[in-house]
């Protein structure tokens, strides 16, 4: 019998012991399983062969000197919020920063890297430098952009810039998927392209705002420097507190994902500010990526992609997300498709925004200089998407048959009139002190629309659209149509006559299917 033959027997023994033993005991020593196994293995050895099927077996081992103990888990259940955790996470969110202990455990790492203190003034010049070198290359066009984190400083300038906004808005994506109930108590996970390790550590931050769950987190990363930070920083900050399991990242380039030995049985798949950075690939090559990874995603699972929110990025993150709703994938949220009919996003510029963060330590110290301006990185914009495969969408609700509401796709035919719409506010404010501008879509449209409310216009009836919520749809009422030909695009003017309400009113049930 080859070794190959007779290690998958030792494997499938061992693992039947354990199913064996957790099912007649809570919790058990993991030397036990020793004597129900013919071969001579250490505990160690046996450790190896159960480790990554734990998670999925319902148990959890916890080291224990030179053994380890092996606890039965509650099965993995919807996350329901209480009202402790919303309002730590309210708390949390008004006034967002990276807490002080990853600040400090961030700081060390650069003084392990550099050899020096990290306020010293020769590495502070140094992590510049590579800032403005990373936002040069980030603007460049075409074959001539290149973003790398193949240097020690290139992590370091991303650590101090890009990490900070970037922690706080996935908390921001993943707090709003808990009070949608997305969630799960015992959740697998998979980040692709993790860098220094910003969404398990997000992941961390904010499951340590919980009481009642639990992450195995993998991840997938090409570049070493990366690799070395997140085995230092996330491995570190997880040790302080933690209610995750972090594996070490695997070294893959997610060009040639399909060689990769990916995890099964995942609950949420990340693609943080990755795809935007893939050379070469086109739009429907970076959608096959991410249906060949939803593969590996349970039934109920989630895919978030976040992009950023500067127009070229945006769009093209638009069509990417269309792209996989034309592969069968379902777009759980913003998009909202309230006419049941496809989406042609070829100008759809669409992005949420959230409070601004306040600046590290380290952030603040390098923009002690004569242009600070190019080191502070505090606002919080992005665009995203939740995918599914089994086409569940946030907003359940479509526009009822021979309702008296004009689709944006006619507006056209309504130019200088005053009409009915419904559509989803797809944007903050974007206006100045003259006006109130925000971005709205049915779904329909073939040029962008955007409602404006002069702030000498406002009134109880039509203020709402000030405070609704990003993706959520409204009724507009008795507003006025104009093209904009500067643009090519309209614009849908709310007036003192004008109104605008929610779909979905908070004593009402919302509408299903």
């Amino acid at each position: 019998m080859d070794n190959i033959r007779l290690n998958d027997m030792i494997n499938k023994e061992v693992v039947s012991a354990i199913k064996y033993v957790s099912r007649m005991k809570p919790e058990f020593l993991l030397s036990e399983i020793r004597d129900y196994i013919k071969g001579d293995l250490s505990t160690r050895e046996i450790f190896n062969i159960i480790h990554p099927m734990l998670f999925d077996m319902g148990l959890k081992a916890v080291h224990e000197k030179n053994d380890y103990r092996i606890i039965r888990t509650e099965p993995k259940k919807p996350l329901e919020l209480n009202n402790e955790e919303i309002q730590r996470n309210e708390v949390f969110f008004k006034s967002p920063r990276v807490p002080r202990r990853l600040e400090r455990v961030i700081e060390q790492y650069i003084e392990k890297k550099t050899f020096k203190k990290w306020e010293d003034n020769a590495v502070l010049e140094k992590i510049r430098k590579a800032i403005v070198s990373q936002k040069e290359d980030y603007w460049k066009e075409g074959k001539k952009r290149k973003v790398t984190y193949e240097t020690g400083y290139s992590v370091l300038g991303y650590l101090a810039y890009q990490f900070p906004v970037y922690f706080v808005q996935f908390q921001h994506i993943l707090y709003g998927m808990a009070k949608d109930g997305l969630l799960k108590t015992r959740m697998k996970i998979l980040d692709i392209g993790t860098g220094p390790g910003v969404v398990p550590l997000s992941i961390i931050d904010l499951m340590n705002r919980l009481d009642d769950c639990e992450a195995m987190i993998y991840s997938l990363e090409l570049y070493d420097e990366n690799i070395e930070a997140y085995n230092a920083i996330v491995t570190q900050y997880a040790g302080i507190k933690s209610k995750a399991e972090i594996e070490p990242p695997i070294k893959a380039d997610i060009k040639n994902i399909k060689d990769v030995n990916i995890p099964e049985n995942l609950d949420l798949i990340v693609f943080s500010n990755v795809l935007n950075e893939i050379r070469g690939f086109g739009i429907e090559q970076k959608a096959d990526i991410v249906r060949h990874l939803s593969g590996h995603l349970n039934d109920d699972g989630n895919i978030v992609i976040i992009e950023p929110a500067d127009k070229l990025n945006s769009i093209e993150f638009r069509k990417l997300s269309i792209a996989l709703k034309n592969m069968g994938m379902g777009i759980y949220s913003p998009c909202s498709f309230i006419w049941c009919t496809g989406c042609d996003p070829k100008e759809c510029w669409s992005f949420e925004q959230k409070e601004d963060i306040k600046p590290t330590r380290l952030m603040s110290k390098l923009a002690e200089c004569d242009e600070p301006y190019r080191y502070m990185n505090t606002d919080i914009k992005y665009s995203y998407a939740i995918i599914r495969k089994d086409q569940l969408t946030r907003v359940k609700y479509r526009v009822p048959p021979k309702a008296k509401f004009a689709r944006l796709s006619k507006l056209e035919q309504h130019t200088g009139k005053r009409i009915n719409i419904v559509a989803s506010l797809m944007s903050g404010d974007l206006g100045d002190k003259k006006y109130h501008l925000y971005k709205i879509c049915d779904g329909t449209a073939k040029k962008p629309v955007y409602a404006i409310l002069p702030p000498h216009n406002t009134t109880p009836e039509n203020e709402y659209i000030k405070t609704a919520a990003y993706g959520e749809v409204l009724e507009l009422y008795n507003v006025l149509v104009r093209y904009n030909k500067e643009n090519d695009s309209y614009n849908i003017m709310i007036s003192k006559p004008s109104r605008v309400e929610p779909v979905v009113r908070p004593d009402e049930d919302e509408m299903e299917d």
